[in-house]
């Protein structure tokens, strides 16, 4: 090791986070390295991806994730079903600003904790020690069973899309359950071999499909207030102020402000996508700052366009209960030809499948990044194949080709009706919430001083931030699991099945944990050649790892003062 080298190295505690590594360890990195991989190794981690996503790109790949055009289009059936246009205008309101207090939860986090790992890592750094690897292994199962139904929950409302849109030109055509099975799984493999090549790639991809994206927005949303055809229905051009804020849809046995908790599915399975650049982190250039400034940009800017896109629908749309219940199983087409012509319906029809197309990508790409970080500390069952790295593309391939799996399997919960397969979007609203908040609440009640605020940070703000963040999920949890109907009226085909998809396998996970993984499973693996700051011993195991008497690839452990090499 040089002289140069030497100077370089530096302790955790000279680095901007709060890591795993003890304050006065120093991570030791073989070959050349820059900040970015100075401030991974102070987390324990050698750098492993190339560092090709910038702030724009980053941004891109959260944004194509978030999907307002075909998220809003897939989940109409629940902001409007369950409350009516109140849950579309005000209930999006009350919801975005609880959920802008997650994101920026979030974002203070990643900047201190830059990893692809995210959540996971967070809540086992922040928990107090004995209870550290269990709040990492909730965390991660629950983020996990988020993220590996976002894309089938996203190619099942694409393939319903593409479908409804055949219907439309063949009127006699009415698309059955295996019809939509199988053109999702096509499109979860189509997914899957783009988010298997090379980092650089698939950057660019979704670059192109974040522009797309927000271009289609912009053209489909000046269409429905400039184009509607509502005049020539003998209707005003816009329903009333009062009707719009006022009027309850009764999609749900329950209270009216019971129905508009409900209708923050929509809103909550829209959002749930800016986590993505905290699982980029390790693929982004200048992380500790890009990373946070895109979080809360996605969250943002997602929060304000999506409620403009609501008010739109909720100001122009004709008839709720033909949207919601119409043969084609889309009520977004269905309320586009209340308004439009059968032309412009296409037309508007068209861009939100290609939309959808590129947020379910960005959906498969997110969640590869989630499964190697999990794999990569033995989360999962044959963790050590899911953590591999291509050797070729420099991607989490086998980690894309399990979730592509797992995702197929899922769809199949659409034979056993549409309330079942519903439960794929409460499983990513709830699965991902649960873990968007466990860090951020243990950070706020449990840390104090013991969390070190990397680059972007809320400052004294960040407490009362923590505390409402807290509050919406705990509220949020039941909520998302109620039935919308009750009494005699529940039955099978009616009951909300997210408490099953989502429970079942969170609570297998907690059994499995107290019965065999807490005797292995003790949170993130550092990966990193690591020593104690030892002012006389740190040149003894700098010259023992030049004369080759160490593995670089093994924690060093502490030389003792009178000691002469490192054992």
């Amino acid at each position: 090791m040089s002289a140069e080298d030497k100077d370089s190295l530096k302790r955790v505690d000279q680095e901007p986070v709060t890591s795993v590594l003890a304050p006065n360890e120093i991570p030791v990195i073989d070959g050349a390295h820059d900040s970015d991989d100075d401030v991974l190794a102070a987390l324990g981690y050698k750098p492993e991806f190339k560092r090709e996503f910038s702030l724009w790109t980053t941004f891109c790949v959260s944004f194509a994730v978030l999907g307002l055009l075909p998220s809003v289009a897939s989940t109409l059936y629940y902001g409007l079903g369950y409350a009516g246009t109140p849950g579309m205008v005000w209930g999006w309101l009350i919801a975005m600003a609880f959920i802008q207090c997650i994101a920026m939860g979030m974002a203070e986090l990643c900047s201190a904790m830059p990893t692809s790992g995210g959540l996971y890592y967070a809540s086992a750094v922040l928990a107090p020690p004995k209870y550290g690897p269990f709040a990492a292994w909730v965390t991660g199962w629950s983020n996990w069973l988020g993220q590996v139904t976002a894309a089938p929950s996203v190619d099942y409302s694409l393939a319903s899309m593409i479908l409804a849109a055949v219907s439309i030109n063949k009127p006699d055509y009415v698309p059955q359950n295996y019809q939509v099975f199988l053109l999702t799984v096509l499109l979860m493999v189509v997914h899957a071999v783009i988010s298997s090549m090379p980092t650089r790639w698939v950057a660019q991809f979704n670059s192109v499909g974040s522009t797309f994206n927000i271009v289609a927005l912009i053209v489909v949303f000046i269409v429905i207030l400039a184009a509607d055809n509502r005049t020539s229905q003998g209707m005003p051009r816009f329903n009333s102020s009062a009707s719009v804020w006022g009027d309850f849809y009764a999609g749900t046995d329950f209270p009216k402000g019971v129905s508009i908790l409900m209708s923050f599915i929509a809103v909550i399975w829209t959002m749930s996508g800016y986590d993505s650049p905290f699982h980029l982190s390790e693929e982004c250039s200048n992380a500790n700052i890009a990373s946070p400034r895109a979080i809360v940009m996605t969250s943002g800017i997602g929060g304000a366009v999506g409620w403009a896109l609501n008010m739109a629908i909720a100001y122009t749309i004709v008839d709720i209960d033909a949207a919601l219940n119409d043969e084609s199983g889309q009520p977004f087409a269905a309320y586009l030809l209340q308004i439009l012509g059968d032309k412009a319906t296409m037309a508007c029809l068209s861009l939100t499948i290609i939309a959808a197309f590129s947020m379910g990508q960005g959906c498969m790409v997110a969640a590869s990044r989630v499964t190697f970080s999990y794999s990569r500390d033995g989360c999962l069952p044959l963790s050590r194949y899911w953590a591999n790295v291509n050797t070729l593309t420099k991607t989490p391939v086998n980690a894309v080709w399990l979730n592509c799996a797992v995702g197929c399997l899922s769809v199949l919960l659409i034979f056993a009706g549409d309330v079942a397969i519903g439960a794929i979007f409460s499983i990513g609203a709830i699965g991902a919430f649960v873990a968007f908040t466990i860090p951020i609440t243990i950070r706020t009640f449990f840390v104090a001083s013991r969390f070190r605020p990397g680059p972007w940070n809320l400052g004294k703000y960040s407490y009362a931030n923590g505390i409402l963040s807290t509050i919406f999920t705990l509220l949020m949890i039941p909520i998302l699991c109620l039935p919308t109907v009750t009494g005699s009226d529940l039955d099978a085909e009616g009951m909300n099945w997210t408490i099953v998809c989502w429970g079942g396998p969170m609570l297998l996970a907690i059994i499995w944990f107290f019965v065999d993984a807490h005797k292995w499973f003790k949170g993130p693996k550092v990966n990193i050649a690591h020593m104690i700051h030892d002012v006389q011993a740190e040149p003894y195991v700098i010259q023992a790892q030049e004369a080759g008497e160490l593995d670089s690839s093994q924690p060093i452990v502490p030389a003792k003062k009178d000691s002469l090499s490192a054992v």
